[in-house]
């Protein structure tokens, strides 16, 4: 048996929520088309005849923190690199950016191998062209392995968990069989709010957005969710609520069924949305909403 702890890292948007996913077997990240939807270090478990990988998916990592959230989310990233067995740089195929370089650079000097995953092959209509991109991106570092795949179409899963059942130590399981992720309904619950803002709301409205569970409470078989939407100006809570309250009712409608898919359980949400004058660039309130990081 084989147990170890492995880090997803890459600049935003290049899919390694997707692929965190995928191999789990359920969703345990919250996904979306926009970048930085992740915002903290997010495990999960992938349980295997072979052993227990548990992962670690990170926030993607940018040059510009201009504000205290974007600091606390390179951090919570950066952090990750270290006391872990294996780490994964996630790359979109077809795309290497001044980011992509620069989550490279961060990795100089590490000692822990590290495993290449081009992610998005699917998108690539012409195979033959990933031949001369393997080849140019193979010279970048002395890589672990190098592997291509697509996360969403759920392809080249399997190559890539025998280079990590093959390289992870022989230990004991960490966590029990029956765990997927390391967090909390509370947690999985206001991310699920999270995601349904990002997907309902336009532009950069959902950056300026979070979300805090002020009760979860079990009677019977009826989870009791009271949640938060935080904005920093009284113009976005209008856009929030909608027009007669319908747009906080669609996100809300929304992120009960998926909680109920996610739990298994009957669940009754209710949300408010509230003022907190620039909350992503102080450190204090960053704190109070679980951003690990802040003062």
């Amino acid at each position: 048996m084989r147990s170890g702890m492995v880090t997803i890292l890459g600049r935003p948007n290049v899919g390694k929520s997707s692929l965190l996913n995928a191999l789990v077997g359920r969703k345990v990240s919250i996904v979306s088309h926009k970048p930085q939807t992740t915002r903290h270090r997010i495990q999960g478990v992938l349980h295997d005849e072979r052993g227990q990988v548990v992962f670690v998916d990170t926030p993607g990592l940018h040059r510009k923190a201009e504000r205290a959230l974007n600091k606390v989310m390179n951090q919570a990233a950066s952090g990750a690199i270290h006391d872990v067995d294996l780490i994964l740089f996630v790359v979109e195929s077809g795309r290497w950016t001044d980011e992509d370089a620069g989550v490279l650079e961060r990795l100089e000097g590490i000692t822990t191998p590290v495993g290449l995953v081009i992610n998005k092959v699917d998108r690539l209509e012409d195979k033959e062209r990933l031949l001369p991109e393997l080849e140019k991106l193979s010279k970048l570092r002395d890589w672990a392995f190098i592997v291509p795949l697509s996360a969403l179409k759920r392809d080249g899963l399997s190559g890539l968990a025998v280079e990590l059942f093959e390289r992870l130590p022989q230990g004991e399981p960490m966590y029990p069989d029956d765990m997927l992720t390391d967090h909390d309904a509370a947690f999985s619950a206001a991310e699920i709010i999270r995601e349904k803002l990002i997907r309902n709301l336009h532009q950069e409205l959902p950056y300026a957005t979070t979300v805090e569970i002020e009760k979860y409470e079990r009677e019977g078989q009826l989870d009791k969710i009271q949640a938060v939407i935080w904005v920093e100006r009284d113009g976005q809570k209008a856009i929030v609520i909608g027009k007669d309250g319908e747009t906080l009712k669609l996100i809300g409608s929304n992120a009960r069924r998926d909680i109920e898919r996610a739990r298994g359980r009957k669940v009754f949400l209710k949300l408010w949305c509230r003022v907190k004058e620039n909350w992503s660039d102080d450190p204090k309130a960053l704190s109070k909403f679980g951003y690990s990081g802040g003062e």
